[in-house]
């Protein structure tokens, strides 16, 4: 059974940072697609960023340049690294990951990802 289990999250002021960190089990996921979507209350779930099984990156315009999505196949895990955090970065922020596909593939499309944690929830304070 796949298991995406987040972690990191918290309070920050803003301007501050924070990294994420997501941990898969039940498979290995070190050559497939990984991302982070994040939803805010009573709004819809948006992609912030991803990461393909070569390495390439794409992210989300609000978030580029602020924050650096990576990887460690060892250890079966994504993370997220988010600098100059802004009140409206507050969401609980979800990994996903798909299984299959080609090495390269990468994609900010939610139907793309197979399996999905829970999230760990991030608050910026203005």
């Amino acid at each position: 059974q796949v298991q995406l289990v987040e972690s990191g999250g918290g309070l920050v002021q803003a301007g501050g940072s924070l990294r994420l960190s997501c941990a898969a089990s039940g498979r290995t996921f070190s050559r497939n697609l990984m991302g982070w979507f994040r939803q805010a209350p009573g709004k819809e779930r948006e992609f912030v960023a991803a990461i393909s099984g070569s390495g390439s990156t794409t992210y989300a315009g609000s978030v580029k340049g602020r924050f650096a999505i990576s990887r460690d196949s060892a250890k079966n895990s994504v993370y997220l690294q988010m600098n100059s955090l802004k009140p409206e970065d507050t969401a609980n922020y979800l990994c996903a990951v798909k299984w299959g596909g080609t090495y390269g593939f990468i994609s900010n499309l939610q139907r793309h990802y197979d399996y999905w944690g829970r999230g760990t929830q991030v608050a910026v304070s203005s």
